[in-house]
């Protein structure tokens, strides 16, 4: 029997079950101890059912803590999930796609998604809900708009920390790149972009709205060459998804009238 007290620091470790939980720092067991006790006298546990279900709410614990900070991590502007998407807006739009994406396989493969549609059909409304399952399915995930993405390289550029900015977009297992050919880049954007797609081929899955077909990419990235390296490594392993109709949002102030009221 190992001597519980340490007397060469002056630290005495826990003797009892309540201490011990403490200690290491299982609050949910330290929690819920007293319950499972009774729970475990009225059953009969064993032993072995008693531990199980005090270490199998602490790990249900930890893993709702571990979904709620890959939640955070990813950075979305909201969450959207594909229950309150609304199918019947769009003149047209590809369901059976979309649903069998929520199954989330194309991030196995290290395939991706491309939604091309105007404004307002709910591009950015489906790559929320899609990146918003892979995070609570343990995936780590990156949101970002196109626009603040070339910002943040080109700002660390210029402080000689690009390095590390590329790792920002190249590491999460899923990239979720909303807006894209809202606002066309100059060389230097168009070229981080490309770095972008291209440290992410084959490598991690990328979800990209935008309101461009692809025949304009040239005109977004200022460079036919470009563009059409970007949209290579993009459409290889991916599911383009097009989108037709008018813009939701447009829809729900005529429906609201004059004031929005």
């Amino acid at each position: 029997m190992p001597n519980l007290e340490n007397n060469q620091r002056g630290v005495t470790l826990p003797d009892t079950v309540e201490k011990m939980l403490e200690y290491l720092n299982l609050k949910t067991g330290l929690k819920n101890l007293r319950g499972i006790l009774d729970a475990a006298g009225n059953d009969n546990l064993s032993h072995e059912a008693f531990l199980t279900r005090l270490l199998s709410e602490e790990c249900s614990a930890k893993y709702e803590r571990q979904i709620q900070c890959r939640v955070a991590q990813a950075r979305f502007p909201a969450v959207k999930t594909i229950d309150n998407f609304d199918f019947q807006h769009p003149a047209s739009i590809p369901r059976p796609k979309i649903l069998a994406a929520l199954d989330l396989s194309f991030i196995d493969a290290a395939g991706g998604l491309v939604f091309i549609g105007p404004t307002g059909v709910g591009k950015t409304h489906l790559a929320l809900a899609i990146g918003y399952k892979a995070a609570t399915r343990g995936v780590r995930t990156l949101y970002t708009r196109a626009v603040d993405m070339i910002n943040h390289l080109i700002a660390s550029q210029a402080d000689h920390s690009l390095h590390k900015a590329i790792k920002v977009y190249s590491s999460p297992a899923l990239l979720v790149i909303d807006e894209v050919g809202y606002l066309p880049f100059d060389k230097q954007g168009s070229d981080h972009f490309f770095n972008v797609i291209s440290s992410r081929y084959e490598k991690g899955s990328v979800v990209l709205t935008t309101n461009r077909p692809f025949k304009d990419w040239g005109k977004i990235f200022h460079d036919n060459t470009v563009a059409s390296a970007i949209i290579d490594r993009l459409v290889h392993h991916s599911e383009v998804i097009k989108i037709e109709g008018g813009s939701y949002r447009v829809k729900d102030r005529k429906m609201k009238g004059p004031g929005g009221e």
